[in-house]
């Protein structure tokens, strides 16, 4: 046997086939068990090779971790619901981003400091210390245990730092800035078309036994709201309504004709899909972020067509019965209804969660709930009143101070944001993509407001993401300018071959 033979893989297991048949039934058995049982300490220690072979690949393909990094952050719920992920939802989606984030500090010559260092990062910074402090608060009078808080902080607080790290970081030129929007665009598609598919084919098993648990919220007065591939139906629908204002704008202002085309596509997809969800507030996040683009267009031309179409909109909505006959139209248009007993249950739980407040600034603590919060405790009302928003959630658990510091950073981190794009950037393009950003991060908002959806996967990386490219914005905008320009140039070349080519066929 030669030398060549003996190193080659063929050759090692010629004289070693009954040592690779053992690995290879031991590596198999891990894998079965890591996805019917979940993480064993057996499990882990024969997949090390696998997390070692990933790592090594996410080292030298590091925009394709990025993209699988958005892609699972987009598909998780759905792969927990049909049990294909046999860890914790949100672990895979930490460890890319901190693994990404790891790459970055090793190969630290491509960091650009100068782009992170901004007023996003700076009004993170706050809110994250806040909840850090938070774990000395023992408000409930239980001690103070460090797991339960990190596990609520690390989804309140941190996951938005590692989104504004890794897309800042990542997302760094146009190019890499239009592929964040497409991906964005195809995702909601597919989420577009599988919310159609559980209409029109049925709900899958692992759906119908979700309706099933979820049955009080989903089927109402027999309207069933679909939820697609994400957590629920009001996530899916506050997060379409977001999405569709963001491709619609960028529709609007781009010089490209297949991109008007294919982000219209996707804006009809998402508002079919904010109607399929039958969610209420998804209306008025679609609202909210077109009353704020009317602000950041910056045109007449623009700003009066949009006003009189959703104004249009929201009367026929309001004041008339037309459509009456969908359910889903019928269902959104109960929005308007001020004595709507939902949302009159949601003001009665808020009033009597104002009282115990009351006692607590700091709230009940990151962490604490119905779980942990014995029957006898002065707060236990406080963790099982279900709080129907992201904002009263951050209220009852960071109490007045904590949620007031929470809308201080947001606000002033969306205003940095709309200031770039109104004073800072002037290519109409990229400031049509800035202002859609913005307009959807203040759609997103008005849903935490209304439903528990905001710290949702997948809505973080999207939003608070998406966010951070606004700031690189004026960094990239010299870049910008030439891509756009070559590639209108290579419109026109296309359109005048065209057009000579329909010249020559008529002669």
């Amino acid at each position: 046997m030669n030398k060549t033979y003996s190193n080659s893989f063929y050759g090692y297991t010629q004289g070693n086939g009954g040592r690779v048949a053992v690995l290879f039934l031991l590596f198999s058995i891990a894998i079965y068990q890591l996805c019917t049982t979940g993480i064993t300490g057996f499990a882990m220690v024969c997949t090390v090779p696998v997390a070692a072979l990933f790592a090594i690949l996410a080292f030298r393909y590091r925009m394709f971790t990025f993209w699988t990094l958005f892609v699972v952050n987009y598909m998780v719920m759905f792969l927990s619901r049909y049990q294909y992920l046999p860890l914790p939802a949100s672990l895979p989606n930490e460890m890319l981003e901190i693994l990404l984030l790891a790459i970055a500090v090793i190969e630290i010559k491509d960091l650009h400091y100068e782009r992170m260092a901004n007023t996003m990062l700076l009004m993170l910074t706050v809110w994250c210390i806040f909840c850090t402090l938070e774990v000395l608060n023992d408000t409930c009078g239980l001690g103070i245990d460090i797991g339960a808080w990190y596990a609520g902080a690390r989804l309140m607080a941190f996951q938005l730092m590692y989104a504004f790290l890794v897309c800042t970081i990542y997302i760094s030129t146009p190019q890499r800035v239009k592929q964040f929007l497409r991906v964005w665009a195809v995702l909601s598609m597919f989420a577009a078309f599988w919310a159609w598919k559980q209409q029109k084919i049925g709900f899958s098993a692992p759906e119908k036994s979700f309706l099933l648990y979820a049955g009080r919220t989903h089927i109402v007065n027999g309207i069933t709201r679909y939820f697609s591939v994400f957590s629920d139906a009001a996530n899916f629908g506050c997060n379409m309504a977001a999405s569709a204002v963001v491709f619609y704008i960028v529709a609007i202002t781009t010089k490209l004709k297949k991109e008007k085309i294919f982000f219209l596509v996707a804006a009809l997809a998402s508002t079919w899909a904010m109607f399929s969800s039958g969610t209420r507030t998804a209306l008025f996040c679609l609202i909210a972020g077109f009353m704020v683009y009317i602000f950041l267009s910056k045109s007449f031309r623009i700003a009066i067509p949009v006003s009189v179409v959703f104004g249009l909109f929201v009367a026929l909505l309001a004041f008339t019965h037309i459509g009456n006959s969908n359910s889903m139209i019928r269902r959104m248009r109960s929005g308007f209804n001020r004595k709507d007993a939902s949302a009159e249950t949601r003001t009665i739980n808020q009033e009597a969660m104002k009282k115990y407040l009351n006692d607590a600034p700091w709230g009940i603590g990151i962490g604490n709930g119905y779980e942990n919060v014995p029957a006898g405790n002065k707060f236990r009302k406080l963790s099982v009143i279900p709080p129907d928003s992201e904002y009263v959630f951050i209220w009852v658990h960071t109490g007045i101070i904590g949620i007031t510091t929470f809308l201080v950073t947001t606000f002033v981190m969306l205003f940095g944001a709309c200031w770039i794009v109104f004073f800072r950037i002037k290519n109409k393009s990229l400031q049509g993509a800035g202002a859609g950003i913005c307009c959807a991060f203040v759609a997103i908002q008005l849903g935490g407001y209304g439903n528990q959806i905001l710290m949702q996967f997948p809505n973080v990386l999207i939003f608070y993401g998406s966010l951070s490219l606004v700031y690189i914005m004026p960094y990239i905008e010299n870049e910008w300018n030439e891509h756009e320009a070559k590639l209108i140039a290579e419109q026109e070349e296309r359109k005048r071959l065209k057009l000579e080519k329909k010249r020559a066929s008529r002669v």
